[in-house]
């Protein structure tokens, strides 16, 4: 399909959560292409139960296409950029990460899911510190669309055949693009929301209230009320959709 459309393409079927296999995917890239610009790490899986319903093959599973399947291509591309630079070469390239709503603010029946989702938005932010010296940015995306993975969760809908359809995958595609292109060269360690028609940041965790310090341990017995104090300056939990 991107050669018809007049790219150059090649594919590649290692798995991107073995170490091996995610080396040769990136080798492939630079053989094929003779540098790496932009990496995007998009693999992802679906094992949706209460805590109490899921196995550990269900959360390892998870687990391992999410959070093993990020890392290993940004260790072998990181590895890549870093050997470039030594050898006088500049870098000026790009690594883009998903991340989702219910690693951001919590889905139930999603425990697995949801921690490797917010793994991925911890991991981009210090790939990005890690990596800003090499000229390397790295942000993640939290998209929201409908595919085969989320068509059983979303309500169906009739659109008429002139009618914008507000969540195409490929609305997401935009995003990553600009991401992907130099005149994000300046934004790093973000994450970005696109979904509905609408793009929008996230801020990450922060801290909404601190006690003043004070000079001795304190007794549990006093917290009631300092939780309390703190729990007033901070925001509602919000909740996904």
């Amino acid at each position: 399909e991107i050669k018809a459309m007049g790219g150059e393409a090649v594919a590649n079927g290692d798995d991107v959560s073995d170490w091996d296999g995610a080396g040769n995917m990136i080798q492939q890239a630079v053989d094929t292409f003779g540098g790496l610009d932009v990496l995007v790490n998009n693999a992802g899986i679906l094992r949706d139960k209460m805590m109490f319903n899921m196995t550990i093959d269900e959360w390892d599973a998870v687990i391992k296409v999410h959070l093993r399947g990020t890392f290993c291509p940004m260790r072998h591309a990181a590895s890549f950029w870093r050997q470039n630079a030594k050898d006088g070469n500049a870098n000026d390239a790009r690594i883009i990460n998903t991340t989702s709503i219910s690693g951001l603010y919590g889905n139930p029946g999603q425990l697995n899911y949801a921690a490797a989702k917010a793994g991925i938005a911890a991991m981009t932010v210090v790939a990005s510190r890690e990596l800003a010296r090499l000229n390397i940015t790295c942000n993640a995306i939290s998209p929201g669309a409908m595919t085969r993975m989320t068509e059983n969760l979303m309500p169906k809908r009739d659109l008429a055949a002139d009618q914008f359809d507000s969540q195409d995958p490929a609305n997401i595609s935009p995003l990553v693009v600009w991401l992907g292109s130099a005149e994000s060269k300046d934004v790093s360690g973000r994450v970005f929301e696109t979904m509905n028609g609408r793009f929008g940041i996230y801020n990450g965790w922060e801290r909404a209230g601190r006690t003043d310090k004070i000079d001795r341990r304190y007794d549990p017995k006093e917290l009631g009320p300092v939780v309390d104090d703190l729990l007033s300056q901070a925001k509602p939990l919000q909740k996904v959709g």
